[in-house]
C-alpha cells in the first residue's frame, strides 16, 4: 500500500519534492504536462468519448433514375427496389453486382467548394446519403433503407474512359467514393429514410 499524504506539512513537502524534480530536469509545469501527454499519446485511461466513431447511420436525401447509363440521373424522391434487380425504371438495375450505387452528399459538397455547379443525381448515383461514411465500409456490409437491405459489393470504380457526367460536371467523384450494392431484400425507399448498417 502507497503511504498517504496526512498533514499540512507532509502535503507541502510533496510538492516541493516535485516542483525541484522539475527544476532540476529543467521543465517548467507546462513542459513537464507536455512530456506526459507525449508518453501517452493515445490517451490510455482516458475516457473513450473523447474517441471520434465513424457514424454508423444517416438518411437518404435523393432518389435517382436514368433511362440511360452514363448521364445525370433525375431525383424522383420515391420508389421501388426490387430484390436482385435495382431501382425500378432505371438503366443500371440488372442482374449483376453493381444493382444500386450510393454517394454521400458530403462527396458531392467538395465538388461544390471546387467550384462546381453539381447536385444529387449529377454523378449518376441512385441514391444519395448524408451522415454515414460510406467509403469506409467494408465489401460484404449490410445496409437497411426503408424496408430494403442491402449489400456492399463494391467500393469506387474504374473509369477507362471519360463519360458524358465527366464533361457535364467538370470532374467526377464517384469513381473514387461512390459504392454499389445489390439488392438483398426489395422494398419501397423515399427521402428521408434511415441509412444504417444493419447487425450481423
Amino acid at each position: 500500500m502507497e503511504p498517504t499524504l496526512g498533514s499540512k506539512s507532509q502535503v507541502t513537502s510533496h510538492k516541493s519534492k516535485i516542483k525541484n524534480q522539475n527544476r532540476e530536469s529543467g521543465l517548467t509545469s507546462q513542459q513537464s504536462t507536455v512530456k506526459n501527454q507525449k508518453l501517452n499519446p493515445k490517451g490510455e485511461g482516458q475516457s473513450s468519448s473523447l474517441v471520434p466513431r465513424p457514424s454508423r447511420s444517416g438518411y437518404v436525401v435523393a432518389i435517382n433514375i436514368s433511362e440511360n447509363k452514363g448521364e445525370r440521373k433525375k431525383n424522383i424522391e420515391e420508389s421501388l427496389l426490387l430484390e436482385e434487380h435495382g431501382l425500378e425504371g432505371d438503366a443500371h438495375a440488372g442482374d449483376w453486382h453493381r444493382q444500386v450505387s450510393l454517394l454521400a452528399e458530403e462527396s458531392i459538397e467538395k465538388m461544390r467548394e471546387m467550384g462546381l455547379d453539381v447536385s444529387s443525381g449529377d454523378f449518376a448515383e441512385n441514391i444519395t446519403t448524408k451522415g454515414i461514411n460510406l467509403v469506409s465500409l467494408p465489401v460484404g456490409t449490410k445496409l437497411m433503407t426503408g424496408d430494403t437491405l442491402l449489400e456492399v459489393t463494391q467500393i469506387g470504380k474504374v473509369c477507362h474512359d471519360r463519360c458524358a457526367i465527366y464533361y457535364q460536371a467538370g470532374d467526377c467523384v464517384m469513381p473514387r467514393e461512390g459504392i454499389f450494392c445489390r439488392v438483398l431484400k426489395g422494398g419501397q425507399i423515399k427521402v428521408g429514410d434511415e441509412v444504417k448498417i444493419a447487425k450481423s
